[in-house]
């Protein structure tokens, strides 16, 4: 019997000490780590390695990690984590809107960093259930097992993320869910810190699925609360 391949994880940074770091506790944990240093390189190896995740540092040089995650994301729905500087909120933020999974601010700690990659690699890879049906709501369309969402029969370009933050705020029309509930339920960690993560994904999801963004008829805000998915 053949042994399973290990999780390739590629770590794109031009910081030695952090890499080192990164990579020391990757392979304790059992992954195959490939480096990169600089955005040129980080994602030549991503196309050529198709690694299973991709830590991105957001500041590199040669092509920076805003240019590397969205040209990744014009093409391939691997799973990205950001590693930002406390004060580069904007570009933060702007990854997430690009389609990045997560992000680690620097400094941190190598066991918050892997509890991180083993979430997003457990949402990357737990998708729906091979019986689950497709859901209908009006022109909509939302098609698990292909991970496919129609709207007026044009299929749309969602994000891994946004497809998993859709379906499972469809699956339960109705119902309200805080930014920390989808934090948990969809990012499936206990998140600390701001819920910008949510609020991007919200927008971003909206802008395609909503006929009109600005006055969503699926995905609803409940001011002080959170979200729900209006059928």
């Amino acid at each position: 019997m053949g042994t399973e391949s290990p999780v390739r994880i590629l770590v794109v940074d031009d910081e030695p000490i952090v890499t080192e770091v990164i990579e020391r506790y990757l392979r304790r944990e059992g992954f195959a780590v490939d480096l990169a240093g600089d955005g040129e390189r980080g994602l030549d190896l991503a196309r050529s390695l198709v690694p299973d995740l991709i830590i991105l540092d957001l500041m590199l040089p040669k092509l920076d990690g805003l240019d590397v995650c969205r040209a990744l994301r014009a093409e391939s729905a691997v799973p990205i984590i950001l590693l930002t500087a406390k004060g580069e909120e904007t570009d933060k933020v702007l990854g997430l809107g690009l389609g990045a999974d997560d992000y680690v601010v620097k400094p941190f700690s190598p066991g918050e960093l892997i509890a991180r990659i083993k979430a997003v690699l457990r949402r990357a890879r737990s998708g729906p259930s091979a019986g689950a049906g497709a859901l209908r709501f009006g022109d909509l369309r939302i098609v698990p097992r292909e991970r496919r969402v129609e709207v007026a029969g044009r299929q749309l370009d969602l994000t891994a993320k946004e497809f998993d933050l859709l379906y499972f705020l469809a699956r339960q029309p109705g119902q309200v869910f805080t930014r920390e509930q989808l934090l948990d339920q969809v990012w499936d960690y206990q998140y600390v810190g701001d819920s910008s993560t949510v609020t991007v994904h919200v927008r971003r999801l909206r802008e395609k699925v909503e006929p009109n963004p600005v006055r969503p008829r699926w995905v609803k805000t409940v001011w002080g609360v959170g979200y729900k998915f209006e059928p």
